[in-house]
């Protein structure tokens, strides 16, 4: 997959900062010696971190140069780095904090990822995870639908793959809670006022969608995108004022260690 657009994601930055402040509220500590942004992206998630615990040790990390790039020009006094999530550890000493807005859906093998980083907590330290639940809703729906039709289906491959299924959010809890000190789990569904229809393929080019329109070559990103809107357009009919509803599922985890 091609490299991330950190001005392409930033475009929506409040909408998509607000699940990541929420995440954040729930946090059950007073201060904190070292955090970790796991898929930091722009350093819009970092920043809060940096806010919330002035005094701790901030890293960051992503996969991608250009978000990392763009999270040190907007964050120069913290730490980021080019890494996995997948294969990632703490390389001193065990963090207090291990925080992932909007990340970890991308990186496979849940039932062993998530407790490998509860255990890389120190004691007392939390676990934080915000992730898009929106498989089924009509956005990602028509994304595998349409990548399973001609022209597009050959290059763009089997859709199912581009994206990690999540587990039921119970199945979250019952990872962690016979570990864990507490478990807070729960489930919101956002609604964004959008323009139009263009504006929720803007909204979902940054994220959700990049993997398939990545694997198209130019003529068909064209063709596969202009189909795209006018599937979306039938699927967010506007409001009386003229608006669209974004339906956006996520869910969030919230897990402490013991002492």
């Amino acid at each position: 997959m091609l490299d991330w657009n950190p001005a392409l994601y930033r475009r929506y930055e409040d909408e998509r900062t607000r699940p990541a402040q929420e995440l954040l509220a729930r946090v059950p500590l007073a201060e904190a010696d070292r955090v970790v942004d796991l898929g930091c992206g722009p350093g819009n998630s970092t920043e809060l971190l940096v806010n919330r615990f002035p005094k701790a040790q901030a890293l960051g990390t992503d996969n991608s140069e250009a978000m990392l790039v763009s999270a040190r020009e907007r964050l120069p006094s913290a730490r980021f780095e080019l890494s996995d999530i997948a294969t990632w550890v703490p390389q001193d000493k065990a963090p207090d904090l291990i925080y992932a807005n909007a990340s970890l859906q991308w990186v496979p093998d849940h039932e062993t990822l998530i407790p490998r980083l509860f255990d890389a907590l120190a004691p007392g330290g939390v676990l934080a995870v915000q992730m898009p639940d929106n498989r089924q809703e009509p956005t990602h729906r028509l994304m595998r639908a349409l990548a399973a039709e001609a022209p597009w289906a050959e290059p763009i491959g089997d859709a199912d793959r581009l994206r990690t299924k999540l587990l039921p959010l119970g199945g979250y809890y019952d990872l962690l809670a016979p570990h864990a000190a507490n478990v807070d789990v729960w489930h919101t569904i956002y609604q964004h006022r959008m323009a139009d229809a263009a504006s929720i393929v803007e909204w979902v080019r940054g994220t959700g969608l990049k993997p398939f329109v990545d694997r198209l070559p130019p003529d068909l990103q064209a063709s596969y995108l202009a189909e795209y809107e006018r599937r979306v357009h039938e699927a967010y009919p506007a409001r009386p004022d003229g608006k669209r509803l974004l339906a956006f599922p996520r869910m969030f985890i919230v897990a402490q260690k013991k002492v």
